[in-house]
């Protein structure tokens, strides 16, 4: 069934595209959430205007993206975290974490573009993709180092008494 899209919806296609999609998908989701209509000739020429001004903001965020890609792109972030002493950490380093570190340097990096197969869990240093869209990505550093066993001196004469 060939429906014209109403909302950019991810893996599907964009704000005034005609896709074809199966007709059960049509009818109990997409026309009932109103995300979709029938593709006809009216409603094609009724949201021409909406697709082109849609475009143009997609355009510019794509701009936007690419900028933040070219100034993160190479960037260092340092993290600290208590680790053993063979240099596996007790916690684990974060996407959230590494984002919010590169935020603080100030960049325009939000978590979700920080993509980690996974948690970094030794001492040492890490590339770290930074994924922006599809297409439009980026190779942070993040150095990850020992915490002073502070805590460490602290209960040891706790456990003498």
């Amino acid at each position: 069934m060939k429906v014209l899209l109403c909302e950019d919806i991810r893996k599907l296609g964009w704000l005034g595209d005609v896709v074809d999609v199966t007709e059960g998908y049509a009818r109990n989701y997409l026309l009932p959430q109103g995300l979709a209509k029938v593709a006809t000739q009216g409603n094609i020429r009724a949201i021409a205007k909406a697709k082109a001004e849609r475009a143009a903001e997609r355009l510019k965020e794509r701009k936007r993206l690419e900028t933040a890609a070219e100034a993160v792109n190479g960037a260092e972030a340092v993290l600290a975290a208590k680790a053993n002493e063979h240099g596996v950490l007790f916690g684990s380093i974060t996407d959230r974490m590494i984002a919010a570190n590169l935020r603080e340097q100030g960049f325009a990096v939000a978590d979700e573009v920080v993509r980690l197969p996974e948690h970094i869990k030794q001492v040492g240093s890490h590339s770290v993709t930074l994924k922006f869209t599809d297409d439009v990505t980026a190779t942070v550093n993040v150095v990850v180092v020992a915490e002073q066993a502070e805590q460490a001196e602290e209960e040891a004469p706790k456990e003498q008494e």
